[in-house]
This record gives C-alpha cells, structure tokens and sequence, in this order.
C-alpha cells in the first residue's frame, strides 16, 4: 500500500535549547525544522533532540495528533492548548526524541498537492503521511531504529494503531492518549446522544423530543454510511450542520475514516509492543468505556504494559481542574511509566 512513497529529508535550522555553557562530549538538547515529501506535498515538522552523549542513539517517538486542523504542536485556529508540544516536553524528560508535523490542512504543510481538489483529501493519505514521518524519525542519525515509538492523541491514537501493524521495523511502543476507539460516527453519535440526554435533563427538551431527536440522528448515521443525502428534518440546527459538513467536499475523508475499527488492527501489532492506553473520566469525547473492545483487543494480541490506565478528572485536552492549561500529573505519570526506564 506504501511502496510507492518517497521520503525527502532535510534539516532546515538548529535551535539549541539549553544554556550555552557545553559539557565536553555532551550534545546540547536541540529543535530542528525538517522536510518530508510525500504524495507530492511537502510536509513540515520539528524534531526534538534532547541532549545526549556525541554518537548516541536515542529512543524516538512519532507524534501524532487528533481530528480536525490540529497543528504539530496540538492546536488549532482557534485553540492553542499546545498539546504535542507538552508531551514532547514530558518525553524529552525521559530522553526520548521526538518528531512531530504539520498534517494536511495545518500550518506550513496546508492542503499541499490536495489544494485544487480538497474533496479528494481521505483518511489513508493521512495514514501514508504518518508512514513517512515514521521512516525519517528512523533514519535520523540521532535515533535508535530498534527502540522507536508513536505517541497518538485522539485521532492520533487510531493512526498510531495502523502504524504499528504496518511500518518496518514495528514499533517499540505504542502510546494511545484517549484514543478514537470505536468508529467515528459511532464516536459522533454517542455524543450527541449524550448531549440530547443532558438537554432532557436540563429541561431544554421533553422525553418525547429527545426521542425524536435520537432517532433522526441514528438515521443520519445510517444516510451517511449508505451514501445518501442526510434528511435534516428532526435534527436541531447545529445537529443538522454537523451533518451538512460531514457531506460533500468532507465525505471521502468521513467515509474513509469511519471505515476503520481500531480493535481490528489490533492483532497485527506484533507481540510484546509496549501498549499505553489512557482515557479520562472527565473526557466526554472519548468517554472510557468506548475504549474496552480495543483493550480486550490488545490483550488478545498479546501486548504489553502498561495497558490502559485510566485518568481520574482528566479531560480530551489531557488537563484536569487544577491544571487547566497543562498536562495532568496523571498523564506525566503514566507517560513516564511508558517511556521510562
């Protein structure tokens, strides 16, 4: 499926990070810009080095990040909770280098070769994107090709898992940060289920409309997934646009993403992959119990620890309340209990 690609690596810029002062055989902990080409568009991205002895070769993590115009660094047009650069920081703490990139749609790399005809733009072409970032964090002179990584957020996390069955070599490690778990209309119909309920609740609709409700969203799921035009009537309005969006110049990439179940790619991963899986109980995107097929899945596949670890009050964002605007210390602990050694 991959053979074709064709990586392009180049080091564009060095930014040390740390003091100026130099220990003798010590390399300084580093940022550097790098190029990838794939599928005819030119992708960006950042390579975190952290200081290290001169010659070796270091434990590296792909990063990977969720749904949406999510940036290299986890944010977006309108959020900025910069949520790949914190976990780059936390691994970096346990000397593990990283690579994170501008997917399609995002940053330097935009739409790229998909520029003139967006509505081609599918979720395998992701896929293939993540394929290449892999291979030039493996190729890196600074990077151990036996002890290699991918960390995925969210959507993130479900690329991740196709990763792991397909990249040369397999990856060490597979870090699965509340992971889209199910598939995605399932995803997106769960919680508008869930919204509709907390309306009921609420008062804002009565048993009768949340019925109705319900239904007119499971037949919008079932329009979608039988490629017919989704009937807005019954659906409030922003129910009814989300919908409209997931049609039309989107519906490739909808339909190819909801195609996927992650537990089913579970048993190619190879036996023994060190497996985190996080889900917090505060995220009501990715709510925990989504996640139980694929942790059953895992165990079936005979991977390894730590397995899935919940968060308790930690949200999508990986942020608690006291912690708003940076990684719970659950999330540091159980990125620790992943990377370090």
């Amino acid at each position: 499926m991959f053979s074709h690609l064709a990586t392009v690596v180049m080091s564009l810029a060095v930014v040390t990070a740390t003091p100026a002062e130099a220990t003798p055989g010590l390399v300084p902990a580093a940022d550097r810009e790098v190029v990838f080409t794939v599928d005819g568009t030119t992708t960006y991205g950042t390579l975190h080095v952290p200081a290290h002895r001169a010659g070796q070769r270091l434990r590296a993590a792909l990063l990977l990040p969720g749904s949406g115009p999510t940036d290299r660094d986890g944010n977006q047009p309108h959020a900025s909770p910069n949520t790949l650069t914190q976990v780059a920081g936390a691994l970096a703490a346990d000397r593990v280098a990283t690579l994170r990139f501008d997917k399609y749609g995002t940053g330097r790399t935009g739409l790229g070769a998909y520029r003139d005809d967006p509505e081609e733009l599918d979720y395998p072409a992701f896929v293939r994107q993540a394929k290449a970032g892999y291979e030039l964090l493996r190729d890196q002179p600074e990077t151990d090709p036996r002890a290699l990584m991918v960390v995925g957020h969210s959507e993130g996390a479900m690329t991740a898992m196709l990763l792991g069955g397909t990249v040369h070599p397999r990856p060490a490690g597979l870090a699965l940060l509340q992971p889209q778990a199910i598939r995605l209309l399932d995803l997106v119909a769960l919680q508008l289920h869930a919204q509709i309920a907390e309306a009921t609740r609420q008062g804002r609709l009565t048993p009768e409309q949340q019925r109705a409700v319900d239904a007119a969203v499971d037949a919008a799921v079932t329009a979608l997934r039988e490629h017919r035009p989704v009937d807005p009537t019954g659906l409030p309005p922003a129910v009814a646009q989300l919908f409209e969006a997931f049609q039309g110049p989107n519906g490739r990439f909808v339909d190819s993403d909801d195609a996927v179940y992650s537990p089913d790619t579970a048993a190619a991963l190879r036996p023994g992959t060190r497996v985190l899986l996080t889900c917090g109980t505060n995220d009501a995107q990715v709510p925990c119990a989504t996640t139980d097929a694929l942790t059953a899945a895992l165990r079936r596949a005979h991977t390894g620890g730590p397995g899935r670890v919940p968060l308790p009050g930690v949200d999508h964002l990986l942020h608690d309340a006291d912690h708003p605007n940076t990684p719970a210390p659950a999330v540091l602990d159980a990125l620790h209990r992943f990377a370090g050694r």
